[in-house]
């Protein structure tokens, strides 16, 4: 299902922190200082700004949008809705200066932190379980993205690029990536054993980082890229092709879309591209759906301008 853009949460302020509310407290208000369930009222002084609550517990004042990365912020909400359908429904992504245009802001800085934080907002971080818990297969493998000039490089050209280390789960179509500094094993096996369960069916290439790994999960399958071999038929089809995809589908976004990332904001745009190839549609998952996801991941973020760096991207 497609949102309607003309949506009175993407058009009216009290709409949209209604909408919000919902999704942030589906079995009642919640006390961001106590914690009390459903023991608050609403304020109404002339004074007092919309949708600010009491809480008859801790007698303390406190809103929906309090411990999220909308808190203080002078956007309106019902702007922070759209811009996280417009991002979350965009395949490979929307520029910060497109946000720029399509809302109407005073300044590209402005559009630039804001789709920052709502990529904070989709980071999943430690939230999922351990990939392949049910014996199936994880495919991993790394990539390069960018040009940093103040490196030198290396054979292969790859010493001069940003490095990305991803593990798509095939089963349940799941994503996760990590900006690395090398692709030694002394860096990829910790990630490994963080985020992939020792029941798993891992599916690499023939890379000695994985190959000295692999021991350590259920199974491992190899495909070797150097004899041209990209499919391995066993018990299970063994293959890296999954990933390859979605590495397509990141370079596309981030050299026709983003053009431009810095080292240090990389994390957080891969946290944007596993976040909608974790909740696409073809695992069910359509637009709404997955703005409604991507905004309830708000709660409990913060996010200030001096974090993400005063160096603009795109």
């Amino acid at each position: 299902m497609t949102a309607d853009l003309t949506a009175p949460i993407f058009t009216d302020e009290d709409a949209a922190r209604a909408h919000f509310e919902s999704l942030r407290w589906p079995a009642g208000r919640v006390c961001a200082h106590c914690g009390t369930v459903g023991n608050s009222t609403l304020l109404q002084g002339r004074s007092t700004r919309p949708g600010l609550y009491k809480c008859r517990d801790c007698r303390k004042p406190f809103s929906a949008i309090m411990g999220t990365v909308y808190e203080k912020s002078h956007i309106p909400l019902h702007k922070w809705l759209l811009a996280t359908h417009l991002l979350v429904s965009s395949k490979k992504g929307m520029s910060a200066h497109q946000l720029f245009r399509m809302l109407g802001f005073g300044s590209y800085r402005t559009a630039w932190f804001m789709a920052h934080r709502i990529r904070e907002a989709m980071n999943t971080g430690d939230a999922d379980p351990p990939m392949g818990s049910d014996g199936g297969p994880v495919e991993v493998d790394e990539t390069f993205i960018g040009n940093l000039k103040d490196r030198p490089k290396a054979r292969g050209g790859a010493g001069h690029k940003m490095k990305v280390v991803s593990l798509v789960e095939r089963n349940t179509g799941r994503a996760r990536s990590v900006v690395v500094e090398d692709l030694t094993l002394a860096t990829i096996g910790p990630i490994l054993e963080a985020n992939v369960s020792r029941r798993a069916h891992l599916m690499t290439d023939e890379a000695p980082r994985y190959t000295s790994i692999g021991w350590n999960f259920e199974n491992h399958g190899v495909v070797n890229h150097g004899k041209d071999e990209y499919v391995k038929y066993d018990h299970v089809i063994t293959h890296t092709n999954t990933i390859e995809g979605y590495f397509s589908i990141f370079k596309r976004g981030m050299r026709g879309v983003y053009q431009h990332c810095g080292e240090q904001h990389l994390q957080r745009y891969m946290c944007e591209f596993d976040f909608r190839y974790s909740n696409r549609v073809a695992l069910g998952v359509d637009d709404k759906t997955r703005a409604a996801r991507a905004v309830k991941g708000a709660v409990g973020k913060r996010l200030t301008y001096r974090q993400p760096d005063r160096q603009k991207a795109a």
